[in-house]
């Protein structure tokens, strides 16, 4: 791990690494409740305060920043690393947020979908026709505990619809380089999923609880799987707690490589720099914002920033 280089450090469980042509990156803090823009000298300055939770974050059609905020965690330290816990006392709900980088305001675009409130919204990638799709994790109680969903939304707060439920902590996202498939990873089973897009914003879901026609692979020892990001070539690449790494899983199901961390949460990756062949991954519980020489380019995104 001599190869992986610290950028910043004394970060409040980042996620959601959005990289940006200035050589900036974009993080969300989770638990210091804002969006963040690490300098490469590792200097860290307050974009927006969001608020609760932020989780997930991408680049928008209109250059804007989308988050996903999960409506905040109850926090902990343990052998030094920052941890999230069981719901808080002043939960108020999970939202989709949208931030103007010029000007830092931030506006909410969803906090229901039918009715039916945003529990603890994830991750989010945007298709090519300006689209999202985003993941709800749900929230986690003493005793009890959310059961997850896929939604599909537009991003002028026009539209929202839930086209995957159940599912069970479904955490990252990501499509396809040909923008058919829908990749899901969920957190506890340690699994990603694959669904067929068969029109924008809609998805082909196999019918009954016991179809694994959708699988697309499961971990065989303890990986809880966070969020995603996807190569050039396909290969899905996913954060995978407790094992401490990213897992490199390709688009027939076999897992290509493993690739260790020095934290054993890392939680999102990104792909930027010259040809697309640095990755940035959040090493959450130890605060920090990382880069490493990828043996792959990764996959240019429908928007960039």
């Amino acid at each position: 791990m001599s190869d992986v280089r610290v950028i910043a450090t004394g970060l409040k469980f980042p996620e959601g690494p959005v990289v940006m042509a200035d050589g900036t990156v974009l993080v969300v803090e989770i638990a210091r409740g804002t969006l963040s823009r690490v300098h490469p000298d590792g200097q860290v300055d307050v974009v927006a305060d969001v608020g609760a939770g932020p989780n997930g974050a991408a680049v928008g059609p209109d250059g804007k920043i989308y988050i996903c905020n999960n409506g905040g965690f109850e926090w902990h330290e343990i052998d030094g690393m920052l941890l999230p816990g069981l719901t808080p006392a002043d939960y108020a709900g999970g939202s989709i947020q949208r931030v103007d980088l010029g000007t830092g305001k931030v506006e909410t675009l969803y906090t229901h979908c039918d009715g039916e409130p945003l529990k603890g919204p994830n991750d989010l990638v945007f298709d090519a026709e300006g689209g999202f799709w985003f993941t709800d994790n749900g929230k986690r109680y003493a005793r009890s505990e959310d059961v997850g969903a896929v939604y599909y939304a537009r991003c002028d707060g026009s539209f929202i619809a839930e086209r995957v439920y159940p599912r069970s902590h479904p955490n990252g996202i990501a499509l396809s380089p040909d923008g058919q498939t829908l990749y899901v990873a969920e957190t506890m089973a340690g699994r990603v999923w694959q669904y067929p897009v068969t029109a924008p914003g809609v998805v082909d879901v196999p019918p009954g609880l016991l179809n694994a026609t959708a699988l697309l692979y499961g971990a065989p020892g303890f990986e809880l799987y966070d969020s995603m990001a996807v190569e050039a070539n396909g290969n899905v690449c996913v954060a995978a707690l407790a094992r401490g790494g990213i897992t490199v899983i390709s688009p027939l199901g076999k897992e290509i490589e493993h690739i260790p961390m020095p934290d054993p949460a890392p939680t999102n990756i990104a792909f930027g720099g010259p040809e697309m062949r640095t990755a940035y991954i959040t090493l959450a519980a130890t605060g920090q914002l990382v880069a490493k020489d990828w043996p792959r380019p990764g996959l240019v995104l429908n928007f960039n920033a």
